[in-house]
């Protein structure tokens, strides 16, 4: 999916906290008001919803519509994790070229806290238990253990290799005043970290926390000067590979030709990438099927390069979940939000110097391998 037309003109945060202070709506509300303001526009623009929450009640997108005030003739929710925010993106950019919107609020978030969050995993929990609990499933910490020890069995990854994603992204949450950890982390310290689930370590993991994100998919044109952001390519796959535990790969893999083809370039152009990043082994795994290094040799790939904002390869430029927190939905929207950031010039102490184009990915959705969705996104910054 490409546009020349229809893009990106506006993007917002809340604010992120440990523990919630307001409503999930509240959150939404103040990523939704700094959005607008950053597009110039105000709520009697918007005529298109698009909601990625966890905890919202039924028909959330609606249902937040009547908290805002607002009068949507277009409506979508997310079902895919932490792909789906790229994909909500994806549809309200058709949306906004079929002409059933003209301005869509794009909105992601959660107002939990550590105890919230673990209510809501002892929820999943029961209700994978039939099928997983006699594989000897441990929560989601385990799950993505036995994912990054397969890949260190199958490939020889190190975990020091891994650490540099964690460290790294550290560093890059030191130049963001959003982000819940900013203390500089060193690779002694994430190597030893307190054990969670073999291998996983405390610096692996995320912390759950309260806050939202926000985006305008509008005509390009309606874009302040030098403002706007194309999306040049976006596809996203589920379920692959269909009937095969393969925790290795996703369907990334899939579309990375057709997608890279789309945007009329490819990894080597791009100046960062931001990855859905709640294990460092996910990463891993999204920049191997991604294309930017053949299957098996990300720790070698991650040696050879500096993932900080200011270095030859910047990931998760405002530190990404692994520092900023985790906000439920918000996680697949942060992402993007920090994209578009970039490509404005707007990234402050961490702005990737010449950042014109850049990369999204998200995924969500696992189940031992089962079930997996992938999400990926090319941007382009509006001369």
């Amino acid at each position: 999916m490409r546009s020349e037309t229809v893009g990106l003109i506006g993007y917002g945060s809340s604010v992120y906290e440990k523990t919630a202070t307001r409503s999930e709506q509240g959150y939404m509300a103040l990523a939704a008001r700094a959005a607008l303001d950053s597009a110039g526009l105000s709520p009697r623009d918007i005529d298109g919803i698009s909601v990625s929450s966890t905890t919202l009640p039924p028909d959330n997108a609606v249902t937040l519509a009547e908290h805002f005030g607002l009068s949507p003739r277009w409506t979508s929710m997310g079902n895919a994790g932490g792909a789906g925010s790229v994909i909500n993106v994806m549809d309200a950019v058709q949306a906004v070229e079929s002409g059933r919107a003209s301005c869509v609020l794009c909105l992601a978030g959660a107002a939990q806290d550590t105890e919230f969050f673990k209510d809501r995993i002892n929820r999943f929990n029961r209700s994978v238990a039939d099928y997983l609990a006699p594989h000897g499933f441990g929560g989601m910490n385990g799950l993505f253990g036995i994912i990054m020890r397969k890949h260190m069995e199958t490939y020889g990854t190190r975990r020091e290799s891994l650490g540099r994603i964690s460290v790294d992204q550290r560093a890059n949450a030191g130049q963001n005043d959003n982000a819940l950890l900013r203390k500089p982390m060193t690779l002694e310290e994430y190597l030893n970290a307190p054990l969670i689930a073999d291998p996983i370590r405390l610096f692996d993991c995320v912390l759950p926390c309260a806050g939202a994100e926000a985006l305008i998919v509008a005509p390009l044109d309606r874009a302040q000067p030098g403002k706007g952001v194309r999306v040049v390519a976006a596809a996203e796959r589920h379920n692959h590979p269909v009937g095969e535990v393969s925790p290795l790969r996703g369907g990334w893999e899939t579309f990375r030709e057709g997608f890279y083809d789309e945007a009329g370039f490819g990894p080597e152009d791009v100046q960062f990438i931001q990855a859905y990043d709640d294990y460092p082994i996910m990463v891993a795994v999204q920049i191997e099927d991604l294309g930017f290094c053949p299957k098996g040799e990300i720790g070698g790939f991650l040696d050879a390069h500096s993932l900080r904002w200011d270095g030859d390869l910047p990931l998760n430029t405002g530190g990404g979940q692994l520092s900023c927190g985790q906000t439920g939905g918000g996680g697949g929207m942060i992402g993007i939000t920090e994209a578009v950031r970039q490509l404005r010039g707007e990234g402050g102490g961490r702005q990737v110097p010449g950042a014109r184009r850049g990369l999204v990915s998200g995924y969500g959705m696992v189940g031992y391998g089962h079930g997996l969705s992938a999400s990926a996104m090319m941007l382009e910054a509006v001369a």
